[in-house]
């Protein structure tokens, strides 16, 4: 899925960031690399873990030592963020994307979450928990974020999302 989805928004003209690691990152940049598209690292340095991926762009590679500089970079130069399955990196900084634009620190962009059997039983939990037992966000910050397995209705919801804000899909 993640080959996939970097392979359309590369083809749609979109660059494609990932932390730079392996798996998921791995296949996200891969799918950049497959058509030609920018392919950009903002690896973590971990003392337990792999380095970088094989598929960024040898220009495009930056280390990071701590995580809130590359949470900073990601956020400075995305114009919407796909969140795969993955572990308590990917919900940190799924929630802090979201705090960011609830709060209006960035302008909203798309948040996309893909793969719903992962992902649906957070959404229900923010719903059942978060909104209506204790009333810790509005209605209207579930439209926050679209969910799909769909790689191509990924593609569309972020041309439609710029199309109808008036702007165009950036062109790297």
């Amino acid at each position: 899925m993640a080959i996939e989805v970097a392979e359309l928004l590369a083809l749609d003209g979109y660059g494609i960031i990932t932390g730079g690691g392996p798996g998921i990152m791995e296949a996200g940049n891969k799918g950049a690399q497959n058509m030609r598209g920018k392919s950009v690292g903002l690896n973590i340095e971990l003392p337990f873990e792999q380095s970088h991926n094989q598929y960024i762009d040898p220009d495009k590679l930056l280390n990071h030592r701590y995580f809130f500089v590359r949470k900073v970079m990601f956020v400075k130069y995305a114009q919407a963020f796909i969140f795969l399955p993955g572990g308590y990196g990917t919900l940190d900084e799924l929630c802090e994307c979201l705090t960011l634009v609830q709060t209006r620190k960035i302008d909203r962009v798309p948040m996309i979450l893909m793969g719903k059997a992962f992902w649906q039983g957070f959404l229900d939990w923010i719903k059942a928990t978060v909104l209506e037992a204790e009333h810790n966000i509005n209605p209207e910050d579930l439209d926050l974020l679209y969910i799909t397995d769909d790689p191509r209705e990924v593609v569309k919801y972020i041309d439609d999302y710029y199309n109808n804000q008036g702007h165009l899909a950036p062109n790297f």
